[in-house]
């Protein structure tokens, strides 16, 4: 017989596109830091980046179509899809990181994880604490050794 274990989220990871794509093209720090979430956090997702990693995927990492829907079917199962929208008023150059920032804290989300330096330089946005893949790493370490 099977047991049931409730699955303990320490927090909810928004994991900005680009880090989704690097941690499944390469391994690496966003491939570390893409199992910890899966593994011990809760996966915030939304429509805008799973087209735009399905996009990614197919037109910059030339991946073959089945590969694509098995990576993001494997996303979209363990993850929380946020299906709230609303584009919020938020000062920066690249409108597209606007919808994508507004889906993390639309789904609640706790943490959100990018590259993105004029993402970054935002620091916090509405509770959501905005971090570099190194940063969210090295949280996570700091709270292993409590």
């Amino acid at each position: 017989m099977k047991m049931f274990f409730p699955r303990f989220h320490e927090m909810k990871v928004f994991l900005d596109t680009p880090v989704i794509v690097s941690a499944t093209a390469v391994r690496g720090l966003c491939a570390d830091v893409l199992r910890e979430v899966l593994a011990y956090h809760e996966l915030i997702l939304s429509i805008p980046v799973i087209a735009e990693l399905n996009t990614i995927l197919f037109t910059q990492l030339n991946l073959p179509d089945d590969i694509i829907t098995e990576s993001i079917g494997f996303l979209y199962h363990d993850a929380h899809v946020s299906e709230r929208f609303g584009q919020m008023d938020i000062n920066i150059n690249d409108k597209e990181d606007i919808l994508i920032l507004s889906s993390a804290i639309n789904g609640d989300a706790e943490l959100f994880v990018t590259g993105d330096d004029e993402l970054l330089d935002l620091k916090k946005m509405n509770g959501m604490e905005i971090v570099s893949p190194r940063m969210f790493w090295q949280k996570v370490k700091d709270k292993s050794r409590d």
